[in-house]
């Protein structure tokens, strides 16, 4: 069985390269935080079996990682990832001079405000409750389903649980589904905190193909025929972090696939409502089949502070997720959950505001790559983010030498498995246009740095978080 490290790593890094080479690499997942600081990590032997080299060449990739650091060894015993104490030019969180782009989100709209001072009253006359609510307030999951049905699932609110955000929503259906040692289908890229509770549910990978063009459909509805894959987790509008957008007749195709193999779909529709100029409106996937499970929140067209998510889902499902809620939380939030009624009662002033600041992110974006010849800007009609073109395997590289100029920017293979994707970059439109033209000349000051062979080594602590 491959182990965790040679699937980060990837066969295509490894081959034929020199144990500084592997070193660098292992040092660079470190950094990036897809290998986390306490992991254990294969044996000197079974590294050298796994990799198909020499005992001699493990133990100097291994030598090398700990008098940087950046691994510790006991005699005799494990290996395990480990951080350098002191590490210079480290990047400080609360530094505000850094520009972090691995958080694609906006700041919050403008409306925030006078939908929390409405929602008082609200809050007010829940007092005499309990304040507990596993499915969450009446009115919100109605307002939750009018919206499904507005895009064209017709949804009832007994087919919706409110949750503290979409990522608690995914873990609460893993939690509920969960078989250990079973396949997921997940697309390649991905959102990288889907891979981390998929894994953390046991899952094993099956990973499809998706670019800025869309989905190789043939290749995921193969997959679903040949493996037949407990869950699949897919992100069909404004995909994060390519941006594309299925079709309504891929969709219908897809859900029928995995309907007929007994595989259980979510959908995540964090991005769902983020449309510049798609010139189409897809209908969700839960309109192609009763048995597709949505996830969703209010993150990024409200406010990432907001901590408001949901589950839709057919009844039946509902009940089981009911039963398992209460081992790991006993409801959401209620002031957030008044605060959202508000909001959702004025969608499309929320949907302007989002689009009004997309389109100047991604001018933004566009204008600054013009100074960087060699990256290329895929057309981006929507979502968080524009998948850039390095064209060449330079993303990790490229990440860390953005640190050295105050950038913190996860490289492709961060949305990932195996360690694929070097070409890639996520560069998030969402910034602000005067953020985003520093952040994009941080950038070139990388870029520079990376072509002309001096990229740093990297010795920043790592930001694993990515949003």
């Amino acid at each position: 069985m491959t182990s965790r490290l040679v699937e980060q790593l990837g066969a295509q890094s490894v081959a034929g390269a020199t144990a500084a080479s592997l070193a660098a690499q292992i040092r660079a997942l470190i950094l990036d935080g897809r290998l986390t600081v306490g992991e254990r990590l294969p044996s000197e032997r079974a590294l050298a079996l796994e990799l198909r080299r020499s005992r001699s060449t493990t133990t100097r990739v291994y030598g090398l990682l700990e008098d940087e650091g950046y691994v510790s060894r006991l005699h005799g015993g494990s290996t395990r990832v480990a951080l350098p104490h002191g590490a210079p030019h480290a990047i400080d969180d609360e530094d505000d001079s850094s520009i972090d782009l691995s958080i694609a989100s906006m700041d919050s709209t403008p409306g925030l405000y006078d939908a929390t001072v409405r929602s008082l009253p609200r809050l007010a006359a829940l007092r005499g409750t309990s304040g507990y609510s596993l499915r969450g307030l009446p009115e919100l999951r109605e307002a939750v389903a009018r919206r499904f049905i507005e895009r064209g699932a017709d949804t009832h609110p007994d087919e919706i649980i409110i949750t503290s955000g979409a990522v608690n929503a995914f873990n609460l259906v893993l939690a509920t589904l969960g078989s250990r040692g079973e396949h997921a289908l997940v697309e390649q890229p991905t959102f990288p905190h889907a891979l981390e509770a998929l894994h953390r549910h046991g899952y094993r990978m099956l990973p499809t193909p998706v670019d800025a063009d869309g989905w190789d459909e043939r290749h995921l509805t193969d997959s679903l025929l040949r493996s037949r894959p407990h869950v699949a987790y897919l992100i069909p509008d404004f995909h994060n972090p390519t941006g594309a957008s299925l079709t309504d007749a891929e969709r219908s195709r897809i859900a029928t696939t995995a309907r007929s193999v007994g595989t259980h779909v979510v959908v995540d529709e964090t991005t769902a409502e983020l449309d510049i100029d798609r010139g189409w409106s897809p209908r969700p996937m839960a309109a192609f089949s009763p048995h597709i499970i949505t996830v969703g929140s209010m993150s990024k067209i409200a406010w990432g502070g907001l901590r408001i998510g949901w589950i839709r889902a057919a009844r039946p499902l509902i009940t089981r997720l009911l039963t398992t809620r209460p081992s790991f939380e006993l409801g959401t939030a209620l002031l957030e959950q008044c605060i959202a009624v508000e909001l959702l009662d004025d969608m499309p002033a929320l949907t302007a505001h989002v689009a009004t600041r997309l389109r100047a992110g991604r001018a933004a974006v566009a204008a600054g790559l013009e100074s960087i010849p060699g990256i290329t800007m895929p057309p981006t009609s929507g979502g968080l983010s524009a998948w850039l073109d390095l064209g060449a395997p330079v993303s990790t590289a490229l990440s860390l030498a953005a640190r050295d100029h105050g950038l913190i920017l996860p490289p492709g293979p961060r949305f990932t498995t195996g360690g694929v994707l070097e070409r890639r970059l996520r560069m998030p439109i969402t910034l602000p246009p005067e953020r985003t033209v520093e952040a994009v000349d941080r950038l070139r000051l990388a870029w520079r740095d990376v072509t002309a062979g001096d990229a740093p080594r990297g010795h920043e602590m790592p930001r694993s978080a990515v949003i």
